[in-house]
């Protein structure tokens, strides 16, 4: 049993969410453990095709729990070597986020700021409550930023952007948020906000879950290699898929004038 989340799986959906509310749901060095194994857990799970990250409370998370932290900075000191794997290994939470072959939707409210965005960055698809806050935090703590939101996050707004929050640590508004391409949908309170959730999860979840994944695939590995080897792995992959049981359900159920179920 897990003291930080809770996980509910339905209609193909797996609702994952944060429950510290009386600490703002502030990450503890123990919590990225949890989500890589979770998010593991997910990718061999046939029931689950879409992910969605919410959280209990008034924050999403307020970031990294610096008390619960304390000893990890303390022991920096005495041994980097140590600290820099550690640091790897926190960074493989985030990493199995984004690696997840199944697409994942984080709908953020409150305070998500710090390991929040690293989160956000690695997650495919981010909406937000109208009076959410962000910010890339560590900037005004001394730190820089280390678990992928220097790395993720320039792809997703863009260097301008990206350039003056990462400097400055401010805080933006969700709205701001919208402006830059970081969420897709500014919801008016929560009830819109896990209902928007839902919705883009639902139609998602109806689709070819091989499609999906292989798509979520595709994008990533493009992102990473450039157009032209982007063009060579998605002919690979359709060429190793197709024809597959789903696309003849779709052509059997375009004909039949019904909606398709995929499996």
């Amino acid at each position: 049993m897990s003291t930080h989340i809770t996980i509910e799986i339905k209609d193909h959906i797996a609702w994952l969410t944060f429950n510290r509310p009386d600490k703002g749901n502030a990450i503890t060095p123990d919590f990225f453990a949890e989500i890589t194994q979770t998010f593991t857990d997910f990718a061999k799970n046939p029931e689950v095709r879409v992910i969605v990250i919410k959280a209990n409370g008034k924050h999403f998370t307020t970031g990294l729990d610096l008390m619960a932290a304390a000893n990890i900075f303390g022991n920096a000191a005495n041994n980097k070597e140590e600290f820099r794997r550690l640091i790897i290994d926190l960074q493989e939470s985030m990493n199995a986020v984004e690696k997840c072959h199944k697409p994942v939707i984080a709908a953020a409210h409150g305070l998500c700021i710090g390991a929040g965005i690293d989160l956000l960055s690695a997650c495919d698809i981010r909406i937000a409550e109208k009076n959410t806050m962000f910010s890339i935090r560590e900037t005004k703590i001394a730190i820089v930023a280390d678990l992928g939101t220097l790395q993720r996050l320039p792809y997703i707004i863009g260097y301008g952007w990206f350039n003056e929050l990462a400097l400055t640590g401010r805080n933006f508004s969700a709205d701001e948020a919208l402006t830059m391409g970081f969420v897709t949908h500014v919801c008016n309170g929560e009830t819109e906000l896990l209902e928007t959730a839902k919705n883009i999860a639902t139609e998602i979840a109806e689709n070819s879950p091989m499609t999906v994944q292989n798509i979520k695939e595709v994008i990533q590995y493009s992102r990473d290699n450039g157009v032209y080897s982007g063009l060579a792995y998605v002919a690979q992959k359709n060429a190793a898929i197709l024809p597959s049981a789903d696309l003849q359900e779709a052509m059997t159920a375009f004909l039949e004038k019904r909606k398709p179920v995929f499996k």
